[in-house]
């Protein structure tokens, strides 16, 4: 194991905490300071370099506060089984199902929304505030749990609000839904040997569902929408929850 890096530990909580704040935003950050970084010439071009640019800082500041620990185990990247990440994707068929009643199948779904939104953009979330911002910081910065949990849900939340414009009515249920959720992947992580794969097929599934079923925007954020999500939250916790329970059980009978 490797040491950190030297220095007062409130200077690695801050680093931490400006790295979430920036990680995803870096490019308006640039153009703020009038040093544009363009955007790929392509569809979700901007978005792409958006979430590229806040994975590298994150894999760069976990390199530096904890030189010589590998990347993939800092933040969460090994192995946990399939079992956790199974029972949380079956978790989510009651939300599909849901979404299929409310909505139907959007004749609009293509196949490059679908990698981007649904897949590649979850998973870099995953790795920067799941990764980084609680595995990182709980197991290898020394912060309790809860807190670390709670800091990053609410960055992830109070991000996404942004994006939604700010203000009240939309966005604030958007932040909202986005802050427990932020709390609900890093749950995840913890009951699955403290990695991220349960949390990202919770995270893709769901964005999956949103995309390939026709919902209008007031019954994905309304109470029909976010009662699915919740359920499928509540699910996936307690699935993962008693695979724990299961594994800690067996351990303790095989060290007898």
């Amino acid at each position: 194991m490797s040491a950190p890096h030297p220095g007062p530990r409130w200077l690695s909580a801050s680093l931490i905490v400006i790295t979430l704040l920036v990680s995803i935003n870096l490019r308006d950050l640039a153009g703020w300071a009038g040093v544009p970084i363009p955007g790929l010439p392509i569809p979700f071009g901007g978005a792409i370099v958006d979430n590229g640019l806040g994975v590298l800082l994150v894999l760069a500041v976990a390199a530096w506060l904890r030189p010589g620990l590998p990347l993939r185990h800092a933040l969460g990247l090994g192995g946990s089984g399939w079992q956790g990440p199974a029972i949380v994707l079956l978790a989510t068929l009651p939300c599909w199902l849901g979404l299929w009643w409310l909505g139907g199948i959007s004749a609009e779904a293509s196949l490059l929304p679908l990698v981007m939104l649904a897949l590649l953009f979850p998973l870099a979330e995953e790795i920067i505030f799941r990764g980084f911002g609680f595995l990182f910081a709980h197991r290898h910065q020394g912060w309790p749990w809860w807190p670390a949990a709670l800091v990053q849900a609410v960055i992830f939340g109070a991000i996404h609000w942004w994006s939604f414009g700010g203000g009240g009515g939309m966005a604030l249920r958007v932040f909202a839904m986005t802050g427990i959720g932020g709390v609900v992947f890093a749950v995840l992580c913890r009951l699955d040997r403290n990695t991220l794969w349960s949390a990202v097929v919770l995270h893709v599934s769901l964005n999956m569902a949103w995309n390939v079923m026709q919902v209008n925007d007031a019954t994905a954020i309304g109470w029909q929408g976010n009662s699915l999500r919740l359920s499928a939250a509540l699910l996936a916790v307690a699935g993962v929850y008693l695979l724990h329970r299961h594994r800690t059980h067996r351990a303790a009978c095989t060290t007898r």
